[in-house]
């Protein structure tokens, strides 16, 4: 029997976070964290703990950025849309 009190706890592999950046934000960025987030059981199973918080750590850092650009571009396309509807005002408006 093995001994299991020196095992770290197991880190989130962020599976979900990656799953939705990739589903409604940002494609490539959550792809990465996808790949990232399903090594991170297969490593802790092999006992390097280490490699797998690295690989969690990863996952988030890449959920989180495909949300940053996810984000960023809505609002920019938001703005971009705004900003035709009051061009196409001001035009038909006589200015």
């Amino acid at each position: 029997m093995s001994d299991l009190s020196n095992q770290p706890a197991k880190p989130n592999n962020y599976l979900v976070l990656a799953i939705l950046c990739t589903v409604c934000c940002c494609l490539p960025a959550g792809v990465v964290s996808i790949v990232y987030a399903a090594k991170v059981n297969e490593t802790y199973a092999r006992g390097e703990y280490d490699l797998a918080e690295k690989y969690s750590s990863n996952a988030r850092t890449w959920g989180i950025v495909g949300l940053v650009v996810g984000g960023i571009g809505v609002i920019l396309y938001i703005a971009l849309i705004g900003f035709g509807v009051f061009a196409g005002i001001m035009e038909n408006a006589g200015y």
